[in-house]
């Protein structure tokens, strides 16, 4: 039986010499083998036709080898991005976006883009003013708001003296202020985002210094998302603000690339009229020659429309949008929110259908993007877990981590070029880092993903059996398995070794086996799990069983693998996410860039 199960692990033939007892014993397995083998992540997820051959005894047997002769997929080396909305300017917390902490836990996930976008783009002018008077609305009595804003002060003119980089260090009392006044304020923007009424937000040019210094300093490229509900009375765009704001940029040598708007498809319940497609493709060719005017800018990169789930009229919109200025953007971009946050449950991260939603959305930009310009890059902009915010202990939590890994490898697989994360630092419960400036577990993810995943995509194969078959379900449904080569810019692998991350939603632990071009080699194990006793509501994760935390403000902690011996089975406990290096393979489609 042990020969048996060499030569099937390995896939070798049987040699001539191999007794007729033992062809015939071998060849329900070699049927087993055929039946079983399932097409590469980015083909059909229909379940094949599944029978179980008598004698089998009911378990679970997963083999997998990975195509390393050429990629699939070539991504960017930015694929995982990341954003910030302009509701920090309402809030206040774009005045600490100098914050050491913040900044070490930015380049953790550099290189990446830094989008800053969101609702409030379309209510947001620009003031080319460097001290405006400072509010005095706020929480707590008077002088502990002027003592508060004086820190500000007193934070921008130290900034003003560094040369370079510019960090700070806030102490804990204006912290501390700082979330006192960002709670209250984070029931007016509520308010707002439930209502679907939005007040005006003033961005200043010492809040745009800021806001480059951040995304400078964290090694992030800017895209700067402008107003395009400022509009003419013949409903075509009113550019005067955004030429201001950009020869301001131009003469400070800002690095941005730009876009015009945010989620255009729903400006009607906004403003009361709408902008169709092909208006909002005349205003981006507009932007676009202005952006030619501008000597800094004249080279600089166009995304866009940025529209909302591709439902029948926001197809229709792009359609109109493509026709006019499909040359004019360097990638065609949209969002997506798997879940309503307000009435969002635990359960809701664990089902496969909702996982699987994606898969028909970025089927239908595909087809429209190819049918005006073949080729062009797709982008994810603006993709949260959960829509309206966001909950308290569920879209910051652990459980959350499913959907953002899978919607990681789904996108990766199926050639898209860069997912943008809502959002970094936020006012809700869908950002990566808190209001503490602690780290949350979709932080550790992707800084996992960062440090592990190269941007070529690779083929899986998957043979396999289940206990107890299901119509319309087969093992991968649930356990979710994607390749890629080993990012170039980990120094401690070489190049040639490939990285899987797996997803296993099942209750029950699973056993797999490298075969192929991956059996019998060493292997380093990256196991994130919750801590605590909050399982998967759980706020920390531990790594390989040590909890992770930063070691101090500047230091992010040494992510430690766990070695397998080679040829060991990988075990995949239940309800987990994990990354597995196999080192040493020496893939043709990983020696190069």
């Amino acid at each position: 039986s042990e020969l048996i199960r060499g030569f099937l692990l390995s896939g070798m033939p049987c040699p001539s010499s191999c007794p007729p007892g033992l062809l015939a014993l071998m060849a329900p397995g070699l049927a087993l083998m055929a039946t079983f083998s399932l097409p590469s992540q980015a083909g059909d997820r229909r379940a094949l036709p599944v029978e179980k051959p008598p004698g089998v005894k009911g378990r679970t047997l997963i083999l997998l080898d990975v195509n390393t002769k050429s990629p699939v997929r070539i991504i960017s080396e930015n694929f995982l991005s990341l954003q910030l909305d302009p509701s920090i300017i309402h809030d206040g917390w774009l005045d600490f976006l100098s914050s050491r902490r913040l900044v070490t836990l930015a380049r953790g996930l550099a290189p990446a883009f830094l989008r800053f976008a969101g609702k409030r783009t379309d209510f947001l002018q620009f003031h080319n003013v460097k001290n405006p008077a400072k509010s005095r609305g706020g929480p707590g009595p008077d002088y502990y708001l002027k003592n508060y804003e004086d820190d500000i002060v007193r934070s921008d003119i130290a900034l003003d003296k560094q040369k370079g980089c510019k960090i700070a260090q806030h102490p804990d009392i204006m912290l501390e202020l700082q979330r006192e006044k960002a709670a209250q304020m984070h029931l007016v923007l509520l308010k707002e985002q439930f209502s679907n009424t939005y007040s005006n937000l003033t961005l200043t040019a010492r809040s745009l210094d800021k806001l480059y210094n951040f995304a400078d300093c964290s090694g992030l490229h800017l895209i700067f998302a402008l107003n395009a509900l400022r509009r003419n009375p013949n409903n075509s765009w009113n550019s005067s603000n955004a030429l201001s704001l950009l020869k301001y940029s131009a003469s400070k040598k800002y690095n941005i690339s730009w876009e015009l708007g945010n989620e255009p498809n729903n400006y009607r319940t906004l403003m009361g009229r709408s902008v169709n497609g092909s208006q909002l493709g005349k205003d981006y060719t507009q932007l676009r020659s202005l952006l030619q005017l501008i000597r800094t800018y004249s080279r600089a990169h166009l995304y866009g429309p940025n529209i909302g789930r591709p439902r029948k009229n926001v197809i229709a919109f792009l359609e109109g949008f493509m026709k006019v200025a499909g040359g004019t953007v360097d990638a065609v971009t949209w969002q997506h929110y798997y879940i309503d946050g307000r009435v969002a449950k635990v359960t809701d991260f664990l089902k496969t259908r909702l996982l699987d939603t994606l898969s028909d959305q970025i089927r239908k930009i595909q087809k429209v993007v190819n049918t005006y310009t073949p080729g062009k890059k797709i982008w994810l902009e603006g993709v949260g877990m959960t829509s309206a915010g966001g909950m308290n202990n569920l879209s910051d939590s652990y459980a959350a981590g499913f959907l953002w890994l899978n919607t990681l490898g789904l996108l990766a697989s199926q050639g898209i070029d860069v997912v943008v994360r809502h959002s970094f630092l936020d006012h809700g419960h869908n950002h990566l880092v808190d209001q503490n400036f602690n780290p949350l577990p979709d932080y550790w993810l992707s800084l996992l993903y960062k440090r592990l995943i190269g941007p070529k995509v690779l083929a899986i194969h998957v043979a396999g059996l289940q206990r107890k078959p299901r119509p319309g379900r087969v093992i991968r449904d649930k356990l979710r398995i994607y390749a890629h080569c080993t990012s170039y810019h980990n120094h401690n692998y070489v190049r040639g070794s490939i990285t899987l991350y797996i997803i296993n939603l099942h209750r029950s632990r699973k056993k797999i086996k490298l075969a192929g071009t991956l059996r019998d080699k060493i292997v380093h194990q990256y196991l994130l799990q919750p801590y605590g006793k909050d399982g998967l509501h759980s706020k920390s994760v531990q790594l390989n069983g040590q909890p992770l935390a930063m070691v101090d403000d500047g230091t992010l902690p040494e992510l430690k693998p766990r070695p397998l011996r080679a040829g060991r089975t990988l075990v995949i406990p239940p309800l987990t996410m994990s990354f597995y290096v196999v080192k040493n393979v020496n893939a043709l489609a990983c020696r190069y860039r």
